[in-house]
């Protein structure tokens, strides 16, 4: 794979720069609670040597009754400056799924203004290969980070909505296909069963490699083609929560298309609203 420091980076890559000044390692594990698994207490059990540890819900918009929403950006500027993360540093991003839950922080850094990777394989592939793990948490010192906004990597549901009605642009759903065609039940309670109407499905995972890593860009955009996705025209993706829809926004980025979006609220805020249309199989 190519290295690159603003979408994806492998082990190899951050292995010959783990002690360099300037790395910041942040780990964003998080799960769905059905996975049964503690991802701070995992941390506090081994990371990757100088890793911090960031909680989605950390990041997101506490006043919001939906998850993971994106927060203010004071918020965002605030903690990270908390973590030690600031301008010029080189920031890695890894979960401990292999490739799941870091894509949504490396794409709230992009909405945020700030460049950051995401570690090809995550901890898995780290430790597969036997690199250095350790309990023992980073020096941390407060750094200053600028912070702008760019609100259009961001979709709300009345634009999700508009863009539905007018095919003003493909709405491409990361949920599995079974979700997506209403077979099966939402993990949130009160929720519709179904997808957007004229929306595409790729599950996140057909963009995956057996081990965890993302597949290369030209499987990349095969996938994208078999979903019936025109790379050709904007795109704005959705999912659940806004969790994996970020891995979709990745690949995006990682085959060079530029006008993609991301849909903050997905199926958690279009599912529970009655009055917005919801369609069902596979069309």
């Amino acid at each position: 794979m190519i290295d690159d420091p603003a979408t994806l980076v492998s082990t190899e890559w951050l292995a010959a720069r783990l002690t360099a000044p300037d790395l910041r390692i942040l780990d964003a594990s998080w799960y769905l609670p059905n996975a049964g698994r503690d991802p701070l207490e995992e941390y506090a059990k081994a990371h990757i040597p100088g890793a911090r540890f960031v909680a989605l819900d950390d990041v997101s918009d506490g006043r919001s009754s939906l998850p993971h929403m994106a927060p203010p950006l004071e918020k965002f500027m605030s903690r990270m400056r908390r973590l030690g993360v600031g301008d010029g540093h080189t920031i890695v991003v890894y979960d401990g799924a292999g490739l799941f839950s870091a894509a949504r922080l490396w794409w709230l850094f992009r909405l945020f203004g700030q460049r950051a990777a995401v570690l090809d394989g995550g901890l898995p592939k780290w430790r597969a290969e036997g690199r250095p793990v350790t309990s023992e948490p980073p020096q941390i010192r407060d750094r200053h980070m600028t912070v702008t906004r760019h609100p259009e990597l961001m979709r709300d549901v009345t634009e999700v909505a508009r863009a539905s009605k007018l095919g003003l642009a493909q709405i491409v759903d990361a949920r599995a296909a079974a979700r997506f065609r209403g077979e099966a039940p939402e993990p949130r309670p009160g929720l519709r069963a179904g997808h957007i109407p004229g929306s595409r499905n790729l599950p996140f995972g057909t963009l995956l490699n057996a081990d965890g890593t993302m597949k290369d860009p030209g499987a990349l955009r095969a996938a994208f083609a078999e979903a019936g996705v025109d790379l050709d025209r904007p795109i704005v993706t959705s999912c659940g929560s806004g969790v994996t829809a970020a891995i979709l926004n990745l690949a995006l980025a990682r085959i060079g298309h530029t006008d993609h979006a991301l849909y903050d609220g997905s199926w958690a805020e279009w599912g529970m609203y009655p009055d917005l249309k919801i369609a069902t199989g596979d069309a």
